[in-house]
């Protein structure tokens, strides 16, 4: 493949730099777009150019119309949106952008289809697959009839993780309800646009998440992780994973998904497998890049250079090999979770049977040097974004801090 002009978003974001650090590595040009300078992806040493763009989550026109602008005056090959905004956007604007292979990504209605939770799980029942018990709100005051097996605590998670309101995008967020007390209260103070919103059995047990890359609705490529530790410490971002075998009743369901979808580009299949019955149960489709990229990387499975390669009119050969055990850590991010777990009252952090006490916590910390561990961001070979990050999460526990 010839060196490209890659337009990467979203530049304080972990993912953008394993973008960057992948993709220029390779001889491509790469641009970092972010809406402040600099960022994360920024200080990389495979940066070429850094351009700044309105934010997208108060200023979508504004940021589009940039977009439009960088990628006609730098003259852009490929753009690759890395967060659901952005991604959402450029797949909105994909005719715009010129080519339709400029942005190898769904088209918007696709993508939205994935990004609905309610509408995914409506999918997975008619592929027959297993999905937590649960009911639907369609609107504010609905009172619907309680299945069978549906108690409490119970998750209540709204129908999209952004949600547009009066032109600016929101995040929504997973509450857990102990009592119908609580879900009463939690109800109350939900926006409108949040519906439908899911009521679903919390189900106990370690995610299972399937990454995957599709050229033109046929799989090319396939990666799992371990989740060995999150942020939060209930269930969240991971801050240390390992690469495992891609489980093949999730690749299965994962791959029913994505090809009734059709799908383009990557796409993320999570589940959780059901201590009670040990059942896969699934949660969501994120289809884009996601947090721990540089995992899959490092083990073996380049996704954002499979991405570039789905671009080809040739078939690509798929891939379903790679490295078994290596272990990716965001320290920083894995310092928080620490604190998370030292300094967060017990009932806040509503941590499923079996967790950690906080003396095993910090042992397991400091676990510093593991074989076959990569450190995600600081990196002795492109040490920039690691000094960056540290100095801006210094910056931000001193400004805590002076609070209190």
């Amino acid at each position: 493949m010839r060196p490209l002009k890659i337009l990467v978003t979203d530049g304080n974001n972990r993912a953008a730099l394993a973008i960057t650090r992948s993709l220029g590595s390779k001889g491509h040009s790469i641009v970092v777009g972010e809406k402040v300078q600099p960022s994360l992806a920024q200080t990389s040493r495979y940066c070429v150019e850094s351009v700044t763009y309105p934010d997208p989550a108060v200023d979508s026109v504004g940021f589009v119309q940039t977009l439009l602008r960088t990628v006609k005056e730098l003259q852009i090959d490929v753009v690759l949106p890395v967060a659901e905004i952005t991604t959402a956007l450029v797949a909105e604007h994909k005719s715009a952008l010129g080519q339709h292979r400029r942005v190898p990504f769904p088209d918007i209605a696709t993508f939205d289809r994935a990004a609905n939770k309610v509408g995914v799980l409506a999918l997975a029942g008619k592929l027959s697959i297993p999905i937590p018990t649960g009911v639907v709100l369609t609107r504010p005051g609905d009172q619907p009839l309680w299945p069978d097996g549906l108690c409490f605590p119970i998750v209540v998670k709204p129908h999209r993780s952004r949600i547009l309101v009066n032109g600016t995008w929101q995040s929504t967020f997973v509450m857990y309800a102990e009592s119908a007390n609580d879900l009463t209260e939690i109800l109350a103070a939900k926006n409108p646009g949040e519906y439908p919103i899911l009521l679903q059995q919390r189900i106990i047990g370690p995610g299972v998440g399937v990454f995957m890359c599709y050229q033109r609705g046929k799989l090319v490529a396939q990666f799992s992780h371990r989740r060995l530790r999150e942020k939060p410490p209930s269930g969240g971002v991971s801050v240390l994973r390992e690469s495992v075998p891609v489980s093949p009743q999730a690749k299965r369901y994962a791959q029913a998904l994505l090809d009734a979808l059709k799908w383009q580009g990557v796409a993320m299949v999570e589940f959780k497998l059901d201590q009670s019955d040990q059942t896969l149960k699934l949660m969501e489709i994120n289809g884009r890049f996601w947090g721990s990229l540089q995992l899959a990387i490092d083990a073996g499975v380049d996704f954002p250079d499979l991405l570039l390669q789905t671009m080809s009119d040739e078939p690509m050969e798929p891939i379903d090999t790679y490295r078994l055990g290596v272990k990716s850590r965001w320290f920083l991010g894995d310092l928080d979770a620490l604190l998370i777990r030292l300094f967060m009252r017990h009932d806040k952090l509503h941590l499923p049977p079996g967790h950690d006490g906080k003396l095993c916590s910090i042992l397991r910390f400091m676990r510093i040097w593991q074989k076959d561990t990569y450190n995600e961001i600081f990196r002795l070979s492109d040490m920039k974004p690691g000094l960056y990050e540290a100095k801006r999460w210094f910056s931000q526990v001193m400004l805590k801090s002076a609070k209190f």
